[in-house]
């Protein structure tokens, strides 16, 4: 169980995740301003390359609400480890980074997908860090037990246990999906960005496989 001072601070961490994930988003949407893929705009392979992405997307912000669902504000309070949370300690990263390639999906560029991903992933794993940090600290012995059975990162399938989602919160859930929604800006932004390029409204500095 954590104090008031302790859940401020793990408040300020979740904050910090959520100015990183706008900033990043924000970044990347910028430098591909003038990026195209290798393949052309109503080709075959870009539209599907487009449309994994789109699923991507929507897997993404599922992932975040079911993960919201277990979380419910419990957080500051216990360790949670049902759900999403019995075979990765961190599904709201997660899900957050296969929504973000599938952002980078939306210039028909495989690099792009893939890139976005790994970026944003390596962007969550220096929060990740300092929460696990945090969280040592704040409520000792069970969350160490937690840490040596549930990967950080990368969901392990075989530990799953359905458990229960604690008190529900739809506030939280909410605000998660709130959150989520920047995912889709993606759509009609790299349409317009496609649409320019064609127009030649934008110059493509590069090209991406």
């Amino acid at each position: 169980m954590v104090n008031g001072r302790e859940r401020g601070a793990l408040s300020r961490y979740q904050s910090l995740r959520r100015l990183m994930l706008a900033a990043l988003l924000v970044s990347l949407f910028a430098i591909l301003l003038f990026g195209q893929s290798l393949f052309p705009p109503e080709t075959t392979i870009h539209e599907a390359i487009e449309m994994f992405g789109v699923l991507l997307i929507f897997l993404g912000i599922a992932g975040r609400l079911w993960s919201t669902l277990y979380i419910g504000g419990r957080k500051s309070e216990e360790v949670v480890a049902d759900g999403p949370y019995s075979i990765t300690r961190n599904p709201l990263y997660l899900f957050s980074s296969v929504a973000a390639a599938g952002v980078g999906a939306q210039i028909g560029s495989f690099t792009a997908m893939i890139g976005f991903g790994l970026i944003c992933a390596a962007a969550f794993h220096i929060v990740i860090l300092r929460e696990e940090r945090f969280l040592k600290k704040a409520m000792g012995a069970p969350y160490e037990a937690y840490l040596k059975r549930v990967p950080r990162f990368f969901p392990d399938l075989s530990l799953y246990q359905e458990g229960n989602t604690g008190s529900f919160k739809p506030r939280l859930l909410l605000t998660t999906l709130l959150d989520g929604l920047v995912f889709l800006v993606a759509l009609p932004f790299f349409e317009m960005i496609d649409a320019a390029q064609v127009s030649g409204w934008l110059p493509v500095l590069f090209r991406l496989p």
